[in-house]
C-alpha cells in the first residue's frame, strides 16, 4: 500500500474528497498540509510504534481543551463519524487545524529575531496559561500519556531511554553521565515534593512556536505528558543556551512565565543539563538515520559541558 492510496482513504474518512495535499514536514510525523474547500488542515501519519493510540487520543484531547481554554494551538478536527484518531493501513493518523503562523526559528542556527526578549516573554506567557489551563482541566478517565518525573528521566526506563548507556559514549564521559544520573536522582528525590508537576508541553523548541502577527501559537505535543513545569523552561532555554544573550533571554522567559503565574526557578540549571541529557538518550534508537552521528556528537558534547558546568557549580557551593 502507498502512502498517497492512504492519504486518499484519510481524505474520504474526514470527507476531504478530492482536496489538494502536499508534505510539509517529516520529523517525528509525516505531516501534509490538506487544502478542502477554502480551508486548510495539517494531516499527520504517525511514527509507527511510537506512540499507543491511547497515548495519541490523549494528546488530542488536551490539545482540544487548550484550545477551548482560549490556547492558541491546533485544534483536533473529528472525522465524519466523529473521532480524533484513526488508523489507516497500519499507520495512526489525525487532522489538525492549521496554523498560519510562522516558526519562531530552526535548531542550531543563529535565533533571527528584532525584539528577541520580548519573544521569549512571550513564550513564558504562553507556557504559563498553558499550565494554568492544564490544572484546571479534569482529563478523561481513560487518558494516558508519559510521566517526565523522577522515573522518566532517570530512572530504569526513562521516558527517552537510557543516557547513559549510549554505545557511543567514551568510558569518560560514560562515567560522568552515571555521575549526573546519580546526582540528579538524589537531587530530584530531595525537591520533588516542591517542585510544581503537572501536564507540560515537553518540547516549546523554536520550530514548535509559531508567530502569527502578535500572537504566539504552540504546535507539536506529540511529547507532552506529566512533568515538572521545569521541563518545559528548561527545553526552550536548552535550544538556545548557545546565544550571546542567553542570561537576557533566559530572563526574559521567567519573567514573561511568572507574569501568569510564580514558578521557583532555584532548580532550572538541573533541568537544563537532563533535557540535555534526554537528547542521548533519544537518538540511540535512531542511529541509522541519516545525520544521526553528527546530532549524537552535538547532543553528547552539549550534556557534558553542562554536566562539568553544573558538578562543579555544587562542588563550590558543597
Amino acid at each position: 500500500m502507498t502512502v498517497a492510496e492512504t492519504i486518499e482513504k484519510t481524505l474520504t474518512l474526514w470527507g476531504f474528497e478530492g482536496a489538494d495535499c502536499r508534505l510539509i514536514a517529516e520529523r517525528e510525523n509525516r505531516v501534509f498540509r490538506v487544502n478542502h474547500q477554502g480551508n486548510a488542515y495539517a494531516l499527520r501519519l504517525h511514527r509507527p510504534g511510537y506512540r499507543t493510540d491511547a497515548e495519541l487520543w490523549s494528546e488530542l484531547e488536551l490539545v482540544a481543551a487548550l484550545a477551548k481554554g482560549g490556547l492558541y494551538v491546533p485544534a483536533p478536527i473529528a472525522s465524519a463519524s466523529g473521532k480524533f484518531l484513526h488508523v489507516v493501513d497500519g499507520i495512526q493518523i489525525d487532522v489538525l487545524a492549521w496554523l498560519s503562523g510562522a516558526p519562531v526559528g530552526k535548531t542550531g542556527t543563529t535565533l533571527d529575531i528584532g525584539d528577541r526578549a520580548g519573544l521569549f516573554r512571550g513564550i513564558g506567557r504562553e507556557m504559563a496559561r498553558m499550565h494554568v489551563l492544564t490544572d484546571a482541566w479534569t482529563p478523561p478517565e481513560s487518558f494516558t500519556r508519559c510521566a517526565w518525573g523522577r522515573a522518566g528521566l532517570v530512572g530504569e526506563n526513562p521516558v527517552w531511554d537510557r543516557f547513559w548507556d549510549n554505545p557511543t559514549l567514551s568510558d569518560e564521559d560514560r562515567t560522568l553521565f552515571l555521575k549526573v544520573r546519580k546526582v540528579a536522582d538524589q537531587e530530584l528525590q530531595r525537591l520533588e515534593p516542591d517542585l510544581d508537576y503537572g501536564l507540560i508541553h515537553a518540547d516549546l523548541v523554536r520550530e514548535n512556536v509559531l508567530v502569527d502577527g502578535d500572537n504566539l501559537q504552540l504546535i507539536d505535543f506529540d511529547d507532552s505528558g506529566f512533568g515538572f513545569r521545569l521541563f518545559d523552561l528548561a527545553t526552550t532555554l536548552l535550544k538556545n543556551h548557545d546565544e550571546p544573550d542567553y542570561p537576557e533571554l533566559r530572563a526574559a522567559l521567567i519573567e514573561g512565565y511568572r507574569s501568569v503565574r510564580d514558578i521557583d526557578t532555584t532548580a532550572l540549571d538541573l533541568f537544563v543539563l537532563l533535557r540535555s541529557a534526554t537528547y542521548v538518550g533519544w537518538i540511540i534508537t535512531r542511529m541509522e538515520e541519516d545525520g544521526s552521528e553528527i546530532r549524537n556528537e552535538r547532543f553528547t558534547h552539549n550534556t557534558r559541558k553542562l554536566a562539568e558546568t553544573y558538578l562543579a557549580g555544587r562542588e563550590e557551593s558543597s
